[in-house]
């Protein structure tokens, strides 16, 4: 996420040279600063794997839970039709961005809406993002130093293969991590620094899809596996609302809007950014229904909000407790690699907020560490004192993650500051704003309901 506009930006192949003002983006294309001369644009496949690792977070792990309340045969079709919704959605933010010359989704709304638009656009970044950092830190927190948040102690893997010690709590292991992990891949000014992690991440997430599915495989050919529901059980009028708290977890998957424009900004050729979101989704559309079918396959009724935690128990199988650690690591580096991704846009949107007019984040060496130092460290100290926030991240970062995928596009269409929306890009619009809104009152609803209940049970 870059912050204003570019003066001109034609619409050509090439994009070597750039002319800027004032309001250019924070982040340069290509050769707009020293130190970039020798960046010659991002790779195509670069660019696929920065956008599906932007795609495919921690929200992977609730994917099978939504398996177990919507059945298999409507789980995987909604899947499937978010995938293309969301796919919508972006071309519709690319294309009025090039009709208004925008070279940010901040200087879009900008645009459309004027100052007010760009500083929610830019806080609801902020929430959304610094939420979700926040959860992978805890979620790393919590698979190698263990976690008694729920009364009950768990393990960690780190806990579980040398001890309890000092050095494997869950303060140090999250200082560690942040030094030796976070903090070097957050120093990079460019997003396209970030491919290789980028590809590795994707790569981690793969591994605990094959074992998921190895597991899953062995199991079924021993019989040990149960038929899973198709569809959902509806038997009373609270079973069918049930149904539509899966929407959300559905509606967030693919939330990866505000990272588009640095990725498109910093591609070679600008026809490409079309075909690179096409495969990313399609690439984290595989992999989300891979998940869900054989993480509900292996785990039936009993699979957790979270399937990350069924791995902590024995599956019945060889090497159990090697597998499950494997699981485990695979998807907490998994997550540190993705960090950086999510933090990127993080950067630049509280800079546009609160130094809107100052010159370009990566020309201001100072400005640049003391965000980034400030940042890393809010989001060290939340994850160290919030022990779960799941609730809370409910609550916020999924309101912000719709808007921010959904809501704020639709409302760019539907203001039509340039005249080029059709009739069917307005239907679309009112469509994903009504899905958006009615999405996030059944998750509010329904996330108070189970609050309201959890606490009234003891006097009950």
């Amino acid at each position: 996420m870059t912050i204003g506009n570019l003066a001109q930006k034609k619409e050509r192949k090439s994009r070597k040279v750039k002319q800027v003002d004032e309001k250019s983006p924070l982040l340069p294309s290509r050769h707009e600063s020293a130190g970039f001369d020798e960046f010659d644009g991002a790779s195509f496949s670069g660019a696929v794997f920065n956008l599906a690792t932007t795609i495919v977070g921690a929200g992977i792990m609730a994917l099978p839970a939504t398996m177990k309340v919507l059945g298999l045969v409507l789980g995987i079709a909604l899947i499937i039709f978010m995938a293309f919704l969301a796919e919508a959605s972006i071309e519709l933010l690319l294309r009025f961005s090039r009709a208004g010359k925008c070279a940010s989704y901040g200087g879009l709304m900008g645009d459309a809406f004027g100052k007010y638009g760009r500083i929610l656009l830019q806080v609801a970044v902020l929430v959304n993002n610094i939420g979700v950092l926040i959860v992978y830190m805890i979620i790393i927190g919590d698979v190698l130093s263990g976690t008694s948040s729920t009364g009950v102690h768990h393990a960690g893997v780190l806990e579980g293969w040398f001890g309890e010690h000092w050095w494997n709590g869950r303060f140090i292991v999250l200082l560690v991590t942040t030094l030796a992990i976070f903090s070097p891949l957050a120093c990079l000014k460019r997003i396209d620094s970030l491919r290789y992690t980028s590809a590795l991440s994707v790569g981690l997430a793969v591994v605990f899809l094959v074992i998921t599915v190895g597991i899953t495989m062995f199991k079924l050919i021993s019989g040990s596996v149960m038929m899973p529901r198709l569809l959902p059980d509806v038997t009373d009028l609270t079973s069918f609302l049930n149904i539509f708290t899966a929407v959300p977890v559905l509606v967030t998957a693919y939330i990866c809007h505000y990272n588009v424009h640095s990725i498109d900004n910093e591609l070679e050729d600008s026809t490409q950014i079309k075909p690179v979101v096409q495969t990313a989704i399609a690439l984290c559309s595989t992999v989300y229904i891979m998940i869900s079918f054989f993480g509900f396959l292996l785990f039936g009724d009993a699979t957790l909000d979270d399937v990350l935690a069924n791995f902590d128990t024995n599956l019945g199988i060889p090497y159990s407790s090697l597998l499950n650690d494997a699981v485990r690591v695979s998807y907490a580096a998994h997550l540190m690699l993705v960090f950086p991704i999510v933090f990127h846009p993080l950067r630049l949107n509280l800079d546009g907020l609160l130094f809107s007019s100052a010159r370009p984040l990566n020309q201001e060496n100072m400005r640049f560490t003391l965000i980034t130092i400030g940042l890393i460290t809010l989001i060290f100290l939340g994850a160290n004192f919030i022990p779960s926030i799941w609730d809370a991240f409910q609550f916020t970062g999924a309101t912000a993650a719709v808007c921010l995928g959904f809501i704020f596009p639709a409302a760019i269409t539907l203001r039509d500051r340039h005249n080029i929306a059709t009739k069917k890009d307005k239907i679309l619009s009112i469509f994903m704003i009504v899905l958006a809104v009615f999405s996030n009152l059944v998750a509010v609803y329904s996330d108070a309901y189970a609050v309201f209940k959890r606490n009234s049970s003891p006097r009950e």
